[in-house]
């Protein structure tokens, strides 16, 4: 039985609601998530159901066979997130690293000088919210766990930490392992 998958999924019904419907994409089940923040949806898959009662989502698995099996505690764990989205959001911040390396704000974009010849556009998508703080902090903020992420990822892709320096865009507390240097030949 997968440990996760069993868990139920508790939330305050006074602020959420959790809706399953038959009718999605591929006739799959539905699931929405509406709460203070937003409200999101997931096509759940054959095999696996989803029962909602008393502010409590159970997630269980049809048969033994290794899909259900699979998709048992991943189904769980994203509807998990949506809840938790929905009333508290997500948030990922990344820290630029780098002499004249920098950042600023320009409507629902950022502007960042990343030692190009030219200075970098990252235009946020709708449902994700990006904003500087300082000249060197970046906050991915959203109600979508993968989103949030997904956002955050791209945006460290424009200049990732190189290891000599160190230079680039890291996640805040990534350690980033370093190479030494040239040695020096003594001839």
């Amino acid at each position: 039985m997968s440990k996760i998958g069993e868990k139920p999924i508790e939330f305050d019904a006074a602020k959420v609601t959790v809706t399953v419907e038959k009718g999605g994409e591929f006739d799959y089940l539905t699931v929405t998530v509406k709460g203070p923040k937003g409200d999101l949806k997931q096509d759940i898959a054959e095999g696996v159901k989803i029962e909602v009662a008393d502010g409590t989502v159970t997630v269980t698995r049809e048969s033994e066979e290794t899909e259900d099996r699979s998709l048992h505690g991943l189904y769980r764990s994203l509807i998990a997130n949506m809840v938790d989205g929905v009333v508290n959001g997500y948030e990922k911040r990344l820290e630029i690293h780098g002499v004249g390396f920098r950042g600023t704000q320009k409507g629902t974009a950022i502007e960042m000088n990343l030692g190009f010849s030219h200075p970098v556009t990252y235009h946020a998508p709708e449902d994700v919210t990006v904003t500087m703080e300082g000249q060197e902090v970046i906050i991915v903020t959203g109600i979508d766990k993968q989103r949030v992420g997904q956002v955050a990822a791209e945006i460290r892709d424009l200049r990732k930490p190189e290891p000599y320096k160190g230079k680039g865009i890291r996640y805040m507390g990534e350690n980033i392992k370093r190479k030494a240097g040239k040695a020096g030949v003594a001839g």
